[in-house]
């Protein structure tokens, strides 16, 4: 074998830049160039306003309009030069998993798979083992992997359900490898099969008798949810429901560890002899007076639990609706980790969240092209990808806050003695004792090792602490999805979802995890800039209600902000206008959108920066000044059959007195009533002038209008329970006739 063929083989993935980076960045400069001279006009204009000595000119009048349109496209531009950072080093990672089994199938390392859920009500269990059973199917070999289930719940109904799905996965696992399926979630599964899926006689009948038997497993742990106690029998039938005979709270319990099934124990097999995962169940210890830091307490608290237990190199941590899609996602991300050339650097390897339950047009936007196959994957061009809390894979000791040191090669496969000869209950009480309340204090967990304290988007400000610490990080995009979760099916759930998201990830651009002040000299600058796009989510909505705002006031007042048709000022703001939206279509439709999904995103940009990103920023200046705290919403994962129906439909779900739809319902209402007048009175005075000064006021308050048409039907026209109810209506309405009323100058 020649040099070049062994240099081929050692390496087990390769990088490919995107296409059509070269004429990608020609056109991106062009509009750039357009921004420069909408700068250059306002600002010229605001000097001219300044030195003008007469006051009743025009400008001077309005000169505090001038002003604030200067400001806002300031920052619309520069908000555009961050985002083309990561448009510029866009690459995709390809592995080659077939040369990983040729070269370590015997060296495989073992994988700690953490499952996070917080509420029995929220998050049925039944989703909730649904992800587990996904894990536990992996085309990997069992007895180096293992599943835990954190309950930050700390419900006995949720630990039943865990014992069911161990006894399930018995027949699940091996019936799914022998016949190969995918998705290995068991509802998602036979949800999606069709009756004319197989001829296969064997397979029919192994079909029949495993759906059979999930239906009834399903059923029993939904009667015992249903009836609020689980049977007298049933509680007999393993020793770790003796936990909840205490007086159990949800935040006032013991620790509770329950090894459901024991890895290391070569009885525990599969129906067909095969070796089963480690299972474990976990609870962290909570008291009224200790601060238990959500989510990021909990993966700390499992980080420990299972050093304790398994103590694998690699971990990957879930959400519990995230199902795993792909049974050789853990080949196909240990070719990063493993390469010889890079692999030792590489921390973590995020994959993109993706749905499984999105309209054919994504109506709420929730996994967009431009975010997903564009931005994320820009970031991680710089080595800096976004950990994003769930879909990632960890190296241990990363997290645990090893810095980086080049040459530090790990042997993946070393088996651990420490725990060759102890018992269950040997491990579950030493396990108990680091998920209790006092372990971390005095100690450096939540600072320097885990996960950050402190922010609600504890998982972002992590991942650029590892990258700081001399790290890499891959973010991974297969054909075929990962893993795959469930979206928000209402606007409200929506919106407060980004609204948390976008009060997180400020506080880090406002603290000392600032990108360019902690990774300064740590990580590339496009890296920095990459963070910041999601950072200064909360700011860019200044500049947004700022435009859906004093441009229609002024509009109806005939006053022109913005220059005639017939100047040579009037090119730029036409060209930066029709080629940013040519941009994203572009970008949107070369990444298998739809036109309308394309739509759907730029309608969800307006109503997110107008309300969610506002009103979070609006929060983050009264926690500032001390007048709230942080608190963490949960997303609600269970909808009723009407919601549900309205959503597949593409029906936008209001149907509550949310103070966000009192702001969405209140520009709608302003910019229409701003459209009729300003209109009326270009009609009414018939002056050419007059309409080559406003016509770029009365386009935007009309594209304005266009957008938010499902408002307008929400409003006036929908009588089903999602439509916005009428106390929002009369709200908006005498808000937007209040602005109307006010004086320009």
């Amino acid at each position: 074998m020649g040099k070049e063929e062994r240099d081929e083989v050692a390496v087990l993935y390769e990088t490919r830049k995107a296409r059509f980076r070269g004429a990608l960045r020609v056109f991106s400069s062009t509009i750039m160039g357009g921004i420069c001279l909408i700068w250059y006009y306002r600002l010229t204009n605001i000097i001219q306003s300044l030195s003008s000595s007469s006051s009743s000119s025009s400008s001077s009048n309005h000169r505090w309009a001038w002003i604030g349109m200067f400001m806002a496209e300031l920052v619309f531009g520069f908000y555009w030069i961050i985002t083309q950072s990561v448009r510029w080093t866009l690459i995709r990672f390809h592995p080659f998993k077939q040369r990983l089994s040729l070269r370590y199938e015997e060296k495989l390392p073992r994988v700690d798979i953490f499952v996070f859920t917080a509420d029995p009500k929220m998050e049925p269990p039944t989703l909730v083992m649904n992800t587990i059973l996904s894990a536990m199917s992996y085309n990997y070999p069992p007895h180096k992997l293992s599943v835990y289930l954190s309950d930050d719940g700390a419900s006995e109904f949720t630990f039943y359900a865990l014992m069911e799905a161990s006894r399930f996965s018995k027949f699940w696992i091996p019936f799914s490898k022998r016949f190969n399926i995918e998705p290995r979630a068991p509802d998602v599964y036979f949800s999606q099969l069709s009756s004319s899926s197989s001829q296969d006689t064997i397979f029919s009948q192994e079909l029949f008798t495993i759906k059979e038997m999930y239906e009834e497993m399903k059923q029993r742990i939904e009667s015992s949810i249903e009836s609020g106690k689980i049977p007298v029998e049933t509680r007999k039938l393993h020793k770790g429901f003796a936990e909840w005979n205490f007086n159990v709270k949800k935040q006032d319990h013991q620790s509770i560890v329950q090894i459901l099934i024991d890895g290391r124990d070569t009885s525990a097999v599969d129906n067909d002899g095969n070796r089963l995962p480690t299972l474990v169940y976990m609870s962290r210890e909570k008291r009224p007076q200790w601060h238990h830091n959500f989510k990021a307490g909990a993966l700390n608290a499992l980080l420990r639990v299972s050093s304790e237990i398994t103590n694998a190199p690699l971990i990957l941590s879930l959400d519990c609706d995230m199902y795993s899609n792909n049974a050789d996602t853990i080949r196909e991300i240990l070719c990063f980790f493993m390469d010889e050339a890079k692999g030792d650097e590489v921390a973590f390897v995020q994959f993109p969240q993706n749905y499984d339950n999105l309209t054919k047009n994504d109506m709420y936007a929730h996994s967009p092209p431009a975010i997903n196959d564009v931005e994320l994957a820009g970031v991680g061009g710089y080595g800096a990808a976004l950990y994003c809390g769930t879909g990632c894979f960890h190296r241990r000791e990363s997290i645990c806050g090893r810095k980086y040191f080049k040459g530090g090669k790990v042997e993946w496969n070393v088996q651990s003695e420490k725990n060759a000869d102890r018992t269950i209950d040997d491990l579950e009480q030493s396990a108990k004792n680091v998920a209790s309340c006092s372990y971390e204090k005095g100690t450096e967990w939540g600072k320097e090792i885990g996960l950050i304290y402190g922010c609600p988007v504890e998982d972002i400000v992590t991942g650029l602490a590892i990258q700081c610490r001399g790290w890499k990080s891959v973010y991974y995009n297969p054909e075929r999805y990962a893993f795959v979760g469930v979206a928000p099916t209402t606007l409200e759930v929506a919106l407060v979802q980004h609204k948390r998201w976008c009060e997180g990830l400020s506080q880090i651009f406002l603290s000392k995890y600032c990108p360019f002040i902690y990774g300064h000299g740590k990580i590339k600058l496009g890296a920095q800039m990459g963070y910041c796009i999601y950072l200064l989510w909360a700011p860019i909505s200044l500049p947004t209600i700022f435009y859906t705002i004093v441009p229609p006031l002024f509009l109806l007042n005939g006053v022109p902000l913005f220059p005639e048709v017939s100047s040579p000022w009037f090119l730029p703001f036409a060209y930066v206008f029709i080629a940013k939206i040519v941009f994203s279509l572009s970008e949107a439709v070369s990444h298998k959108s739809t036109v309308k999904a394309w739509w759907n995103t730029q309608k969800m940009w307006l109503i997110r920066r107008t309300t969610a990103y506002f009103i979070a920023l609006v929060d983050i200046i009264k926690r500032k000044l001390g007048l709230s705290e942080t608190q963490f919403v949960l997303t609600d994962k269970v909808v009723t059959e009407d919601i549900s129906k309205r959503y597949e439909q593409e029906v936008m779900e209001f149907g509550s007195s949310n103070l966000m739809f009192t702001v969405l319902a209140t520009l709608a209402l302003l910019n229409l009533f701003c459209l009729v007048g300003g209109v009326k009175r270009l009609v009414f005075d018939l002056d050419s002038k007059a309409i080559e000064q406003l016509i770029m006021q009365v386009v935007l308050c009309g594209i304005i209008i266009v957008v938010n048409l499902p408002i307008y039907h929400a409003l006036f026209i929908r009588r089903d329970k999602g439509r916005i109810p009428s106390s929002v209506m009369l709200k908006a309405f005498v808000l937007a006739s209040v602005l109307c009323l006010l004086p320009v100058y």
